[in-house]
């Protein structure tokens, strides 16, 4: 399973045509390296704000509303990628509407075979609380791609290991992550998160991310970090979890992903956080008791 994650350069395209032109484009060159899954990044779709007038840009609400519009070109454009690139494509995030002037972070997954489905963002961050029209989801999804089942977790919820988790106990090999992030903290907190799953599930983590400044749009006018494909930290593979990540001006980090290998190293692990996981439910260790000194 050949897997690509995108370092995507924000950019402000003129109309919808530009836009779609651009992820033709971005995601033949994938395909073309022989990439079966592209990832794209959280946030993706408000760089459509760039088509309307300066004061829908500098108004992150009312960017929300106007690209209302786009969704159904939406759906259209990346279903039609899909099948002909022969692709899975996970379409970094479209913010939806979803009545009563309430939006969720929705990451659309699109087949060559014309599936769709979706997993919403579960955990809302500072910025995203602070807007007060953002709902998270309330489902968790697995998917199977190309006989690989997957996992979604948009980028906060990359930092969670509950949900991950129950992905994993799910059957999921691969978490796919989109994210967009605006500091170096920021951007720290993701990296780890996805280092950790890795490391506790025995699982590939590939992570996409925003790249450059777009200071005509409040949510994506500073864009930090690598993209890259992490795995666990153990016999024949990287110490550093890092199997593959973007460097400079590069926009892909692609990499063959054995899944079976990657399952079968568990009997030759120097340590199985997976396998090990349930020794941290024994009822004693549930919670910490306060212990007095004499």
């Amino acid at each position: 399973m050949k897997v690509a994650v995108a370092k995507y350069a924000i950019q402000a395209p003129t109309d919808f045509a530009a836009f779609a032109e651009r992820q033709a484009r971005v995601l033949g060159d994938a395909a073309a390296q022989g990439a079966r899954i592209a990832v794209l990044p959280e946030y993706l779709a408000l760089e459509l704000a760039a088509t309307f007038d300066a004061s829908i840009q500098a108004d992150l609400h009312a960017s929300l509303l106007a690209i209302q519009r786009y969704r159904d070109d939406w759906l259209a454009l990346y279903a039609r990628l899909a099948k002909e690139l022969d692709l899975h494509i996970v379409a970094g995030s479209f913010l939806l509407a979803y009545g009563e002037g309430r939006y969720r972070n929705r990451s659309d997954v699109f087949t060559p075979q014309g599936a769709h489905a979706w997993q919403d963002k579960l955990q809302l961050t500072g910025f995203e609380k602070g807007l007060g029209v953002i709902e998270g989801g309330d489902a968790l999804k697995v998917f199977d791609l190309d006989g690989v089942r997957c996992g979604v977790a948009v980028c906060y919820d990359s930092e969670f290991p509950l949900p991950v988790r129950a992905q994993a106990e799910a059957g999921a090999r691969l978490l796919l992550v989109p994210s967009c992030t605006d500091t170096a903290a920021g951007t720290t907190r993701v990296r780890v998160g996805c280092l950790a799953r890795a490391l506790e599930n025995r699982i590939f983590v590939a992570q996409a991310v925003t790249a450059g400044e777009a200071p005509w749009s409040p949510a994506l006018d500073i864009n930090t970090g690598e993209a890259a494909i992490f795995a666990p930290m153990d016999r024949g593979l990287p110490a550093d979890g890092v199997l593959v990540q973007t460097t400079g001006d590069h926009v892909w980090a692609v990499a063959d992903l054995d899944i079976d290998a990657l399952d079968h190293s568990r009997v030759e692990a120097q340590v199985a956080n997976d396998r090990d996981w349930a020794g941290q439910l024994q009822p004693a260790l549930v919670r910490a008791r306060v212990e007095r000194f004499d």
